[in-house]
């Protein structure tokens, strides 16, 4: 599956890949903030905040290899996955309540997703 916009099969993964990895680090960094006392500077050495940010190194380094293979402009919109997979993570890890209004928002921008990423 190649697209004259460089989007193929492996691409595609990295892009999903490295966005899964961003939004973990989010539920992460939510479950952090729970034992961060910011009067102690031990406290940011918590194992799930250390996770999260090594899980943001490595997304961003996986982004420039996604970069280094597609437009900014093709690439980007992928992003707007974040916006269902955090709330969806934080449900299944944290136990936080899903909203509707997320739902419906994820399936917008996964309309828009597709659209956006159309070699018209």
């Amino acid at each position: 599956m190649q697209h004259g916009n460089g989007l193929n099969f492996v691409t595609l993964a990295m892009i999903i890949a490295t966005i899964a990895m961003l939004a973990s680090g989010q539920v992460l960094f939510k479950y952090a903030a729970a034992s961060i006392d910011f009067g102690n500077i031990r406290s940011y050495f918590s194992l799930p905040l250390l996770v999260a940010l090594a899980l943001y190194g490595i997304a961003t380094i996986a982004w420039l290899a996604v970069l280094a293979r597609v437009p900014l402009s093709v690439a980007f919109p992928f992003y707007g996955l974040g916006f269902l997979l955090v709330p969806l993570l934080s449900v299944l890890v944290l136990g936080e309540r899903l909203r509707y209004s997320s739902l419906l928002g994820g399936l917008i921008i996964l309309i828009g997703i597709a659209i956006s990423s159309r070699d018209w």
